[in-house]
C-alpha cells in the first residue's frame, strides 16, 4: 500500500479502468464517514474517495484549518494552516490518480463548508489537477487563492455550487458572491439556493447528482 499523505477511505468503481473520480472533503469537526454516506446513492462508475481532514480536534472530529474565536476578531480562520491543507491535498490528487484506476481528465472535487472552501481554492490555485468541482454551503475565500488569476488555465473547469437561504453558520451573501466571481473568470457554473441552514436539503443532493451524473 502506497503511503498516501492524507487518510481515506474508498469505494471502488464499478469500470477497472479509467474510472471517474469523486474526492470528498467533510466540514470542521466532522470526519471521512460524513460525505461518504453519500457514496452509496451516487452512481456505480464513480470511484468515490472521501478525506479525512489533518487535524484532529477535541474530544472529537477533524478540522482542516482553525477557526478561532475571541472579542476583538470575532471568528476568523487560520488562513496559513488553510494554504497547507491545499497544498496537502493537491499533493494527494496526484497520489490517488497514480494508485487508483482512475481517470485524471475526469477528478471531481466535492466539499462540504470548509471542505467546500479549500475545493474552491484547490480548483483555483491547481486547476490541472481538478476538472469538477460540487461545492455546498462554502465561499471562495480570496485569502487562500492566488492573487492573480488566469482565465485560460480555468476553461475546462464547472462548478455545482449550493447553499442553504437560511444558513446561521456561513452567511448566504457570502455565497452570492460565488458567481459573479466565476464570471468574471469565464467558469462554467451553477449556483442554486435552497430553503435550509448549514446542511443538504434532500433536493440539492438530488440536483447535484443530476449535474455529476452528465459528466459520466
Amino acid at each position: 500500500m502506497t503511503d498516501f499523505s492524507l487518510y481515506h477511505i474508498t469505494r471502488p468503481s464499478s469500470l477497472t479502468n479509467n474510472a471517474p473520480l469523486v474526492i470528498m472533503f467533510h466540514g470542521y469537526g466532522s470526519d471521512e464517514n460524513d460525505l461518504f454516506s453519500f457514496a452509496s446513492e451516487l452512481p456505480e462508475e464513480l470511484f468515490i474517495i472521501s478525506v479525512k481532514a489533518p487535524y484532529a480536534m477535541q474530544p472529537y472530529g477533524n478540522a482542516w484549518y482553525a477557526i478561532n474565536f475571541d472579542e476583538v476578531n470575532g471568528k476568523w480562520s487560520d488562513d496559513e494552516q488553510a494554504k497547507t491543507s491545499r497544498d496537502l491535498i493537491a499533493t494527494f490528487i496526484d497520489e490517488v490518480v497514480a494508485h487508483y484506476p482512475v481517470n485524471k481528465d475526469n477528478v471531481t472535487l466535492l466539499g462540504f463548508s470548509q471542505g467546500s472552501i479549500l475545493s474552491y481554492s484547490i480548483a483555483l490555485t491547481y486547476p490541472e489537477k481538478v476538472n469538477q468541482v460540487i461545492a455546498l454551503s462554502g465561499y471562495v475565500n480570496t485569502n487562500i487563492i492566488p492573487e492573480h488569476l488566469n482565465p485560460e488555465a480555468y476553461k475546462h473547469l464547472s462548478f455545482f455550487c449550493s447553499h442553504g437561504s437560511v444558513d446561521q453558520v456561513i452567511p448566504v451573501d457570502w455565497a452570492r458572491k460565488t458567481s459573479p466571481f466565476l464570471e468574471a473568470l469565464h467558469i462554467k457554473h451553477d449556483y442554486r439556493e435552497y430553503p435550509v441552514g448549514h446542511g443538504v436539503a434532500p433536493q440539492n443532493f438530488y440536483d447535484f447528482k443530476v449535474w455529476l451524473s452528465k459528466l459520466l
